[in-house]
């Protein structure tokens, strides 16, 4: 068991396995979205996947079309990956609750859709990021990369955990260099960034609360920002070093919070107030991204 700061998944309980559908349901029917938005583009793939069915449901949103799969767990899951949205419900679960389930969720599933056609967009000229004058986020900061120094050795020009716009990332690379080397020297450099100031935030706040973790290591995780587990290991998302400080340390208290409180009751919630007073707004800018989407942001 663990807890952890994560994106885009969900489960939905069935309180009853033999409730007849529609049955005390009690389905929020959210609010029509913001007037001018446009529905996000949704289409079935050309082959169904074994095992999988496609299905519509008309909210308040707009037509929602997904993956079904059945499975023996004992909830339905919604998931949104850049193929779309997957619903994974039990075998007895009927049609009408998966189509409740995805009305309810629905405000949220469209986001999540529209956040991965975004980052399709984006992903379509992201080769001009991993360049000659490409920028990235760092720190909260856009930097600008620099390929050609004579140093094997990336150096960033600015203040290495204070950086300032237009602070300059200098790769040994030739101007030339293939975007995905840029890229992995870029990564490389970033996260040997990330392993030092996360580190030392981590141990910042473990001091001051007189608590101590078995181990903490870097992740890679597509939707997780964080996580603690059950036997005192935590885990940080290296992509945390493309924000500013004050989100940064928000994720690390509230995995901080999780050495004592293992779920998201009231009491975690105020230890994490105790621990970072005002930590609301850096989590409102996190609740905008998830790990996949950077450093396109």
């Amino acid at each position: 068991m663990d807890s952890h700061v994560s994106g885009a998944a969900q489960d939905i309980q069935v309180s009853d396995k033999h409730a007849v559908p529609g049955d005390a349901r009690h389905v929020s029917r959210e609010k029509s979205p913001e007037s001018g938005a446009l529905p996000v583009p949704i289409a079935p793939p050309s082959v169904l996947p074994d095992g999988m069915r496609w299905r519509e449901v008309s909210t308040p949103q707009q037509t929602i079309g997904f993956l079904l799969r059945r499975s023996r767990r004992r909830s339905i899951g919604l998931s949104v990956d850049d193929g779309g949205l997957l619903v994974t419900a039990p075998n007895w679960v009927t049609l009408r609750q998966i189509d409740e389930a995805v009305i309810e969720k629905s405000r949220w599933i469209v986001r999540k859709l529209r956040e991965r056609h975004e980052r399709k967009a984006q992903q379509a000229t992201a080769d001009t990021l991993w360049q000659q004058d490409g920028q990235l986020p760092y720190m909260g900061q856009r930097i600008t990369l620099r390929l050609g120094g004579g140093d094997a050795r990336p150096w960033f020009t600015g203040q290495p955990f204070a950086p300032s716009a237009g602070d300059q990332l200098v790769l040994g690379l030739p101007a030339g260099a293939d975007p995905l080397r840029v890229r992995d020297s870029t990564y490389a450099w970033l996260q040997q960034q990330a392993q030092a100031w996360l580190g030392a935030r981590l141990q910042h706040f473990l001091d001051a609360n007189g608590l101590a973790v078995r181990r903490w290591r870097l992740s890679s995780a597509a939707t997780r920002w964080g996580s603690c587990s059950s036997d005192g290991n935590i885990m940080l998302n290296w992509r945390l070093i493309h924000f500013r400080h004050d989100v940064i340390d928000y994720v690390i208290a509230h995995e901080v919070a999780h050495l004592r409180y293992l779920n998201h009751s009231a009491d975690f919630w105020r230890e994490v107030g105790r621990i970072l007073p005002g930590f609301e707004a850096a989590r409102d800018v996190l609740r905008r991204h998830d790990p996949a989407s950077l450093p396109l942001i």
